[in-house]
This record gives structure tokens, C-alpha cells and sequence, in this order.
């Protein structure tokens, strides 16, 4: 196997990484999804017309929830003490889209890359959830890491991103 798949032993088999030795350095990670939508289902997320309650607040709690879940629902991820969520949500008009951005932040041996993601999708699904009732083909689009920082591997920045 490839030393870049470190997620291998070198028989080829699933193995979660050992990180015990690394060293313990700040890190943080930033990731962002949208949510699509037809103008109806963007106007009642506005006004507050969505009969579950509010988009926005409720998907922003999900999101940070679904960081602090990371472990548990992808297999080879460390469970890491988080120091902080940030969660933003906001209507794009022009896009007629949900806007969600994670920011996770951690002291540890291993990044948040996985967590920052993970809230964005956790968001994303939520704002599905509590619309489908009157929009089924929503779109969950353009889930992706924004930028990262500390480790051994250095930062990183999305340059791609308007």
C-alpha cells in the first residue's frame, strides 16, 4: 500500500492511525455546504413560515451536535476534546440557497478537518429535514473544507472560494 494511505496497515487492512506521538498543537478547521431551494421554501425560511420552526436556529444547533458526533459516525476518526463551534447559516437570495459555514477548533493531536464537515452536513440535513414537507427536491450542494490550520502537514486555504 501507498505510505500516502495512512488509514492501511501493510497488509491493506482498515486501521485507525495511532497519534499518540504527535504533538499537541492548536488547530482549527473551516467548512461549508449550501442547501438549493425554489423561491416558496426561501420565503417561508425567511419569514419564519416553516411549520418545524426556525431553519436557521434549529440546523445551526444540529450542526454544532453533529461536530461532537464526528467519531461516532465516521469509523476511523479520533474522538477529540473540541474547544469551540461556530456555526453560521444564511439566506443567499441571488442563489436562492441556505449558506452554512463550521468552524471547529480543537488543542490536540489530530485535526478538526472531519468535524468542521461533518457540522456543515449535520446543518444541511437538518435544514432538508425541516423543509421537506413543502420542497422535496432540494439540493444539498458544494460540501467542502475551506481552509485548516496547525499539524504537521501546515495550513491550508481553499482557493477556489468567492
Amino acid at each position: 500500500m501507498p505510505q500516502d494511505f495512512t488509514h492501511f496497515d501493510e497488509a491493506g487492512r482498515a486501521r485507525m492511525v495511532n497519534v499518540g506521538e504527535k504533538e499537541i498543537t492548536h488547530r482549527s478547521a473551516t467548512a461549508a455546504a449550501r442547501v438549493l431551494v425554489n423561491q416558496s421554501t426561501f420565503d417561508l425560511i425567511r419569514t419564519g413560515g416553516v411549520k418545524k420552526g426556525d431553519v436557521l436556529t434549529v440546523a445551526q444547533v444540529a450542526g454544532i451536535m453533529a461536530a461532537k458526533e464526528t467519531p461516532h459516525l465516521i469509523p476511523m476518526c479520533h474522538p477529540i476534546l473540541i474547544s469551540g463551534v461556530d456555526l453560521k447559516l444564511w439566506l443567499n437570495e441571488s442563489r436562492l440557497s441556505v449558506e452554512i459555514e463550521a468552524t471547529v477548533q480543537c488543542d490536540g493531536r489530530t485535526g478538526v478537518e472531519m468535524e468542521a464537515l461533518t457540522a456543515a452536513s449535520g446543518a444541511a440535513l437538518t435544514v432538508y429535514d425541516m423543509c421537506k414537507a413543502v420542497q422535496r427536491d432540494m439540493v444539498i450542494a458544494d460540501l467542502r473544507l475551506l481552509q485548516k490550520t496547525g499539524g504537521v502537514h501546515g495550513d491550508y486555504y481553499r482557493k477556489d472560494e468567492e
